[in-house]
């Protein structure tokens, strides 16, 4: 990369710190208990809008991954999501009725709170319907996996999108608030999937999986990105340029090796397609606040009416990471 490439890309990251500083007052805070955080401590940020039935999983799955704190941006839910949030001892919670596309799909508001609250510390940035995993996450927590990270110079950790569905229609089974999800949306695509550099900014570029064969057939260059780096050793002068796809400065996001071998990897195993979806959807369609005026949500919602079986004779059941590790989709590179 030239010089003057480096050179527009620190424009462009003084930019987005810049606007984050900015957006900072469009949060409004609900419960702050940052002074409970020690220096030691692994954060997970999160921006969520109406994932009341998907809370207490959710943070239970995490606690038991080892987070110690969350910091959690409610965007003006009515369900009931920012109270069950305040009340929770070890999360620290903020609210706004602000535009959730003119805060570039909440990228600023968390890019503001991990420069606040996230230097120094391991972060994971996830949506509530995102779950992490990692090599041998049945074994060891995660803070054996940030402490590898730190003992071999590494700042950041890559994990593919890994969009997971039921056999049959999704509505066929019911989701109920506390429930794993994945008692329901056992299954995944072991292919389908295709990657690309992004020249740019450096990171891997994949799409593919069954929201692109079910959604995007017509059109599978529009499907959605599934390649992120949701685990960072951050710094207040990191920041995310699209959701947790790509950040700056540009190396973070060289997470694969280029020689043919191996970097340690994980998976974010996507619970987006239970029975809840199909209101989802039809609300954030309403909205209009997702990308590309929420041309994503248009699509699932004309796939919806079509009431579509998401599963297919090359689907493969969940049982856990090593089965992921096999089929290729993560690795656990040199840890051992």
């Amino acid at each position: 990369m030239g010089i003057i490439s480096r050179y527009r890309l620190r424009l462009a990251r003084k930019r987005w710190l810049i606007r984050a500083f900015r957006k900072r007052r469009e949060l409004r805070s609900i419960a702050l208990r940052a002074e409970a955080i020690r220096s030691s401590d692994i954060l997970l940020f999160s921006t969520l809008r109406n994932e009341k039935v998907r809370l207490p999983y959710f943070l239970k799955y995490y606690r038991q991954l080892g987070v110690n704190h969350f910091l959690i941006v409610d965007n003006d839910s009515d369900d009931g999501s920012r109270e069950y949030l305040a009340a929770q001892p070890d999360v620290s919670l903020w609210t706004t009725r602000h535009s959730y596309k003119r805060s570039r799909f909440g990228v600023d508001w968390l890019n503001w709170l991990q420069m606040r609250y996230g230097h120094e510390h391991w972060c994971l940035v996830v949506d509530p319907d995102e779950f992490f995993v990692y090599p041998f996450c049945d074994t060891r927590p995660l803070r054996a996996l940030t402490d590898w990270l730190d003992a071999s110079n590494i700042k950041s950790f890559p994990a593919m999108l890994l969009d997971m569905y039921p056999k049959g229609p999704l509505d066929a089974q019911p989701y109920h608030e506390g429930q794993d999800p994945f008692e329901i949306a056992q299954y995944f695509d072991s292919g389908n999937y295709i990657l690309q550099r992004n020249r740019r900014f450096g990171n891997l570029w994949i799409q593919g999986g069954p929201r692109a064969r079910t959604f995007f057939a017509n059109d599978p260059e529009q499907a959605p990105a599934l390649n992120k780096i949701p685990l960072v050793r951050w710094r207040r002068e990191y920041a995310y340029v699209s959701s947790t796809h790509m950040l700056l400065p540009r190396g973070l996001n060289q997470v694969y090796d280029e020689w043919g071998g191996e970097k340690a990897s994980g998976i974010l195993l996507h619970a987006k397609f239970l029975d809840t979806f199909a209101i989802k959807a039809e609300e954030e369609m309403r909205r209009g606040e997702h990308y590309a005026a929420s041309a994503e949500y248009k699509a699932y919602k004309a796939g919806l009416d079509a009431q579509p079986d998401m599963w297919c004779k090359w689907s493969e059941k969940y049982i856990n990471w090593r089965q992921l590790e096999i089929l290729g989709l993560m690795s656990k590179g040199n840890w051992a």
